[in-house]
Order: structure tokens, then C-alpha cells, then sequence
């Protein structure tokens, strides 16, 4: 699993966790960040938020935010860089 930050422009990936405070994984899962969720990186420019597409809807995330949802990519794992 990686941080969604890490998926380039166009890459998708799939939900798998959000590590956080109860108040920050219950927003997420409100916009539709749950477990499973199909999710397609819009812009991730390297630095500043992202804007990621799930559910239909078009959703920017802060970079800290970012860092926290993991998703699993093509089915297979992929170690972090770093």
C-alpha cells in the first residue's frame, strides 16, 4: 500500500485504509473514501494539495491529508520510495 500522494497524474488506485483521528476518517469516508473505493489521481503536482476523482466527484486533498490514505494499486502492493 502507498500514500495517495504518491500516484501520478492518471494512475489509479483502491481505497485500503485512512490513518487519522476519528473526525478527519469520518470526513473522508462521507466524501466517499471507503474501503474498496476506485480512485483516479487528477493532479498531483508535487508539491500542494492534490485533486483526486472518486465516486464521480472531483475532490482536493491537502498533501498532509493526502499522505494518509492509502490505496493498493493494480491489485499488488507497492513499496514507498524513500
Amino acid at each position: 500500500m502507498v500514500p495517495i500522494s504518491q500516484l501520478q497524474a492518471g494512475q489509479q488506485g483502491y481505497v485500503r485504509a485512512l490513518h487519522g483521528g476519528r473526525g478527519f476518517v469520518a470526513r473522508l469516508a462521507a466524501l466517499g473514501f471507503t474501503p474498496g473505493a476506485p480512485v483516479t489521481m487528477v493532479r498531483n503536482p508535487g508539491f500542494g494539495p492534490v485533486i483526486v476523482s472518486i465516486r464521480g466527484t472531483q475532490i482536493a486533498l491537502g498533501r498532509g491529508e493526502a499522505h494518509h490514505v492509502l490505496v493498493m494499486q493494480n491489485g499488488r502492493e507497492h513499496a514507498v520510495a524513500g
